[in-house]
């Protein structure tokens, strides 16, 4: 699984990416801060299965803090796109290639609109019209490649596999296509698309195969009203307001011993100097206030929603939840919402995978088949042969 975080230039792109991995990624108030992606790791958070089942966990492939478990998912940051960068401008198609792996993309836009389509200091730029142009950027990129095969793919009777395989490095399948085609309302048997055709299918098919969120950063600058604004204008678009800034000290702050985090609040540490102290106060007064600093809500909309995965947790022993070791859940493992016992086998072990007879529901101890739909928050064992 890939996340990858877009937009256009200094719109805090690198400072969210910061925030949830906490990696020193290069943040600078100027255009092109990011020349190479950066890369990391990030946690999507849920409550840990442990409470129903009265254990404590020691998780091997994950985190558990306070019951939450932190699952791993890799996320990057490219350079920002600007307007013509499907041409080359600004870094150009170098950045675009970077996201043709990404699963999902989060569109960071500066909701003060303070900074314009190029990164530089402006009195207004409306952030929806920012979140247009990174989208027809984008469409524009894909659509070109498409173009470039045109002739090819209107040989064949079979323009659907002939995209797919075209696109296949931008993991787009044959159902995907032939989803966006339709929803274009052209067809993929004689194709004989004009540059306007292949445009539209491009937007249709982006919209399948990297679903955009949209991270209206800055709203500690910002109020309520202009996040509800910018959700007008942006119909179709699920925008979740963030200050990736503040999420950022507050989590240096924490990873310093500055400040403690509970479900009660934050708990800032007796004897700091004045300015921090004062920071840490404003933080927690914006989490009273907003009820978070809307980062971790991005991430898990990212992973859980628009991704549609759950957590499964495979043991060795169904009656302790145990592996081998004895150790207690010690893996929490994203599978697709859908995803069968075989399935989760396979991300296991591919010989467990070959030889699995059939699998336990840890909970209730009822045998299940191969074939067996896999549900949010099973504890699930595996028999193979023994």
């Amino acid at each position: 699984m890939l996340i990858g975080l877009v937009g256009a230039p200094n719109k805090g792109k690198s400072t969210l990416f910061s925030a949830m991995t906490l990696a020193e990624a290069d943040i600078a108030d100027y255009a092109f801060t990011t020349i190479n992606p950066n890369m990391g790791v990030a946690y999507a958070k849920k409550e840990c299965v442990e409470k129903e089942l009265g254990v404590k966990c020691n998780p091997r492939n994950s985190l558990c803090i306070n019951g939450i478990r932190q699952l791993p998912v890799n996320i990057m940051d490219v350079a920002g796109l600007v307007p013509g960068a499907h041409l080359g401008k600004g870094m150009g198609n170098q950045f675009l290639n970077d996201l043709a792996n990404a699963d999902v993309l989060i569109q960071v836009v500066d909701i003060t609109g303070k900074t314009d389509m190029n990164g530089k200091q402006a009195e207004y730029q409306d952030p929806a019209e920012e979140v247009k142009m990174v989208s027809d950027e984008i469409a524009r990129w894909l659509a070109g490649i498409i173009s470039k095969h045109s002739n090819t793919i209107s040989k064949r009777g079979d323009a659907d596999k002939a995209l797919a395989e075209l696109l296949s490095g931008f993991r787009a399948s044959q159902e995907q296509i032939r989803k966006a085609a339709e929803r274009s309302f052209l067809p993929l048997s004689g194709v004989a698309w004009n540059d306007h055709d292949i445009l539209k299918f491009s937007k249709e098919l982006l919209k399948l195969i990297k679903p955009t969120i949209i991270a209206a950063n800055k709203c500690d600058k910002a109020s309520n009203k202009d996040l509800d604004g910018l959700r007008n204008r942006l119909p179709g678009y699920t925008v979740i307001g963030c200050s990736a800034m503040l999420e950022l000290a507050l989590r240096k702050a924490e990873k310093g011993g500055a400040v403690g985090i509970s479900e009660k609040g934050l708990a800032i540490k007796e004897g700091l100097q004045k300015d921090k102290k004062d920071a840490l106060e404003y933080i927690s007064r914006y989490i009273k206030e907003r009820g978070s600093t809307g980062v971790n809500e991005i991430l898990d909309a990212a992973v859980f929603s628009f991704l549609s995965n759950i957590v499964v947790y495979p043991v060795e022993d169904e009656n302790k939840y145990t592996d081998h070791f004895g150790n207690v859940l010690p893996d929490a493992i994203l599978v697709k919402n859908g995803s069968t016992a075989l399935q989760l086998a396979e991300k296991v072990h591919t010989e467990l995978a070959k030889g699995m007879k059939y699998a336990v529901d840890a909970k209730t101890k009822m045998r299940l088949a191969r074939d067996h739909v896999l549900k949010d928050n099973d504890v699930i064992k595996i028999v193979g042969p023994h």
